[in-house]
């Protein structure tokens, strides 16, 4: 068998990843100079857990993104070797209520309580599967004088802890790069830019170039998992999407702070335009923030060709937007010179999502995200992953349709 997977993102690499593990020969082909170069690494790595989706009280985005991360670790740990307590993981996340949220505190706090009871029952019979992380019987909710100490109190009208983690993308994806080029099983064209496909007397066709080269070939099975070209694939098969779509480009600013400076804590703002401060070990911190860090919104079958690396000025706006806006309410980032910080950097990626929409609308369908997953069409299946979180567990989920295990 020859199973063709279309996009070498994380969600690509994983089913490649999946099937291989099967037996399975695989061929990834991606557009890039080298695999899991864009939205793959164009983000804080954050493995939800559930607890920023107060706007689906039905628990249905929890529950799902629970799968997803539980699934996260043993995955990598079975398909590559790496032991969870190899991941570098950010200090665990707190969550706090904005002033102008969506839900208020005691809305938001009852959501993390019982996505809390969620976490629990699903981790009871692998306790270690988050990473390893010991999960706490209940959610800390922070005192008024912790608040202040760490934000302005007037924005931050209420905080929670939970355990809740982001792993460093960028180490994930140099490790998972080395274990497919060693692995005899998955074969890597790259530079290649898939056109169509169609299904042909059992197999599937898939057109691409290479510059002026074109060329056809056929698979047993194809797995589009082309994250921003995914819903134009699936148009050259006639499959179409019943119900909007929105892509939207969104930066993040990374930077390490000078020796002896205090490090933010690693916090969500809920619920809607807000953004979050992911803290690492090494000194890394991560920021995103509204509106400075979103700069592009389409409702085409294939967005723009945005850039992952601004160009000045954009750059520097984006940069300096972020920290002037976060400052304002976060103490640790105020009276920080942009000059002074090393390796910054500002990244961005496609975020993909049903609905026609943006964040700010309390009832757009951002706020829920369970309407994802894995589309088969006989030999042709297409991933919509949603969340980084969710594309080993849709790995297992296309290998399953591909070849179960025995």
């Amino acid at each position: 068998m020859h199973v063709g997977v279309l996009g070498g993102g994380l969600q690509g690499c994983c089913a490649a990843l999946a099937l291989a593990e099967r037996g399975v020969r695989v061929t990834i082909s991606d557009r890039n100079d080298a695999l899991m170069t864009r939205a793959a690494v164009a983000n804080e790595g954050k493995i939800h857990l559930g607890y920023m989706y107060a706007g689906d009280p039905t628990l249905l985005t929890a529950r799902t993104m629970l799968r997803g991360a539980l699934a996260f670790a043993p995955f990598f740990q079975r398909t590559i070797a790496l032991d969870p307590k190899n991941f570098r993981l950010s200090a665990p996340a707190a969550y706090v209520v904005h002033r102008e949220s969506q839900h208020d505190p005691a809305e938001v706090l009852g959501y993390a309580n019982a996505v809390h009871e969620l976490v629990q029952e699903a981790a009871a019979n692998d306790p270690t599967a988050y990473f390893g992380i010991e999960l706490p019987a209940n959610l800390r909710l922070w005192s008024k004088v912790e608040r202040d100490a760490e934000f302005e109190g007037s924005i931050a009208i209420a905080a929670v802890d939970t355990p809740e983690v982001a792993i460093q993308p960028i180490e994930l994806a140099n490790a998972i790069r080395a274990a497919i080029a060693a692995n005899p099983r998955i074969d890597v064209r790259l530079r290649r830019v898939v056109q169509r496909a169609k299904q042909d007397c059992g197999t599937v066709v898939v057109t691409s170039t290479d510059g002026d080269d074109v060329g056809d070939e056929s698979y047993d099975h194809v797995i589009n998992a082309l994250w921003d070209g995914r819903i134009a694939l699936d148009g050259t098969l006639d499959i179409r999407a019943n119900r909007p779509w929105l892509h939207r480009l969104k930066y993040g600013v990374s930077f390490r702070l000078s020796p002896g400076m205090t490090p933010p804590r690693s916090v969500t703002f809920v619920s809607g335009p807000f953004g979050e401060v992911v803290n690492y070990p090494d000194g890394l911190v991560y920021l995103t923030w509204y509106p400075e860090c979103i700069k592009g919104i389409s409702a085409d079958v294939s967005p723009p060709a945005w850039d992952t690396y601004p160009a000045e000025p954009m750059r520097s706006e984006i940069l300096q937007g972020t920290l002037n806006a976060m400052a304002e309410f976060i103490r640790p980032l105020r009276n920080l010179d942009v000059t002074s910080l090393a390796d910054t950097s500002v990244k961005g990626g496609v975020i993909v999502a049903w609905g026609d929409t943006d964040i700010y609308d309390p009832a757009s369908e951002l706020h829920r995200r369970y309407e994802i997953g894995v589309k088969s069409f006989g030999n042709f299946h297409s991933v919509d992953p949603g969340k980084l979180t969710m594309a080993p567990y849709f790995a297992n989920v296309c290998a399953d349709r591909i070849k179960p295990r025995v």
